[in-house]
């Protein structure tokens, strides 16, 4: 029986700008099947605890920037779920959720999920886009197909892997979904044992509640790492905030449109530092300082950057329990193609783009677990210069990380 490679990709994309382009997801959101407007909260603490395991063993490695996003990286392991079986479909259960849910129950939430993350205002476009692309000479499962188009209204599509033009095809749809901010993401010629492609993606366009001044906007140094100093924009304002400070950082959290979005930034203290900072942010700390934000006016100094990252995902993944999917022997998933061959996982990647500047933004996160944390009392404006490594999250208000990243040196 031959071993069939199954390249996997997960893309994702963050940007931001003043105003909106057009909603094409569409309004009609019924085919996604029975999925109740709550069912989202199943999957919010996992997503999260999800980007805390991401962000530290990426920083562990590359002690560099580092910007991902567990949301899409959730939902494209969920489709991917719907074709598993036996120990791959169970690893991936242990990864995607903190009790394993039957297949119906978490194509619900993630439907959920999406429908409530889908924004269209003058004000914040997320939009959130999935497509199968499938070798012609091969034929999904009913029940999978059934699945990824009715919860993730996934587009599938057959492709000719020996055709030239096929890269261009694949490449084209994802320029499109993303606003033209990724514009390639599939190299030519295709490998001929290639099964199918899944891509997710996620667009943000976000405006800020308060927009800064241009005319603010000065050169200062930024300390990155290892006290490298580079002159960046950065760009100010003095307003009320939710801000929390202790002895480990100061947060705070800058609001989008209407406040339905946030971005959070956590600095460390110079003498705590970004690495060590790393130890203490956990689910469980993220969870409690979420609740200590208090509104304060302040000075905050941000620096303006545009950055993109890629990674490859594979060995995070199996570091993460998810083992079986990439090894043609013990691969199993026998619930994606009719046809009787032994599929794996070849390549899991994943794709970013930020930019940063007066009109829009994106985020910033952090998290403590250990460490018992009590805030600074709020007799006194707050200055907050962000000009050494930090972490950035953003977030919806379900309390979502969408995306999050560790900035050692914006470029």
């Amino acid at each position: 029986m031959k071993k069939i490679g199954i390249l996997f990709i997960i893309l994702m994309t963050f940007t931001t700008a003043c105003g909106t382009t057009e909603n094409n997801t569409g309004e009609d959101k019924n085919t996604q099947q029975n999925a109740e407007k709550a069912d989202y909260m199943k999957l919010i603490s996992a997503n999260n605890n999800l980007g805390f395991q991401m962000i530290h063993n990426l920083t562990a490695k590359e002690q560099d920037n580092v910007f991902i996003s567990p949301t899409s990286l959730m939902i494209a392991l969920s489709m991917l779920y719907n074709g598993a079986d036996g120990d791959t479909k169970e690893e991936i259960a242990n990864l995607l959720t903190e009790k394993q849910m039957q297949i119906e129950e978490l194509n619900k939430a993630n439907a959920s999920l999406m429908n409530l993350l889908t924004k269209a205002s003058e004000e914040i476009e997320l939009n959130i886009a999935n497509s199968i692309w499938l070798n012609k000479d091969f034929h999904f499962t009913e029940a999978f197909a059934e699945q990824i188009e009715s919860y993730y209204q996934a587009e599938l599509e057959e492709i000719d892997v020996l055709d030239a033009k096929t890269p261009d095809l694949i490449n084209d749809w994802v320029a499109n979904a993303t606003n033209d901010k990724i514009s390639e993401i599939i190299d030519g010629p295709l490998d001929q044992d290639t099964v199918a492609y899944l891509i997710n993606t996620i667009y943000f366009n976000g405006a800020w509640t308060d927009s800064f001044d241009e005319a603010l906007t000065t050169e200062h140094p930024f300390y990155g790492d290892e006290d490298q100093e580079v002159e960046l924009p950065f760009m100010t304002m003095t307003k009320e905030f939710p801000y929390l400070e202790n002895d480990l950082f100061q947060a705070i959290k800058i609001p989008y449109g209407d406040g339905e979005m946030n971005m959070n930034i956590f600095l460390p203290k110079e003498e705590v530092g970004l690495d060590t900072f790393s130890e203490q942010l956990t689910i469980e700390n993220w969870e409690t300082w979420d609740t200590e934000f208090e509104s304060k006016e302040g000075t905050l100094f941000l620096p303006k950057f545009t950055l993109e990252y890629e990674i490859t995902l594979n060995d995070l993944l199996q570091e993460l329990g998810i083992t079986t999917a990439f090894d043609p022997n013990q691969a199993n998933f026998s619930n994606m193609v009719q046809e009787d061959k032994e599929l794996w996982l070849s390549q899991v990647k994943q794709k970013t783009f930020i930019d940063i500047h007066e009109k829009g933004t994106e985020a910033a996160g952090a998290t403590s677990a250990e460490i018992k944390t009590t805030s600074m009392p709020i007799d006194g404006p707050f200055y907050m210069e962000v000009n050494r490594p930090f972490y950035l999250m953003i977030t919806d208000d379900t309390n979502a990380i969408l995306f999050m990243g560790a900035i050692y040196q914006p470029e």
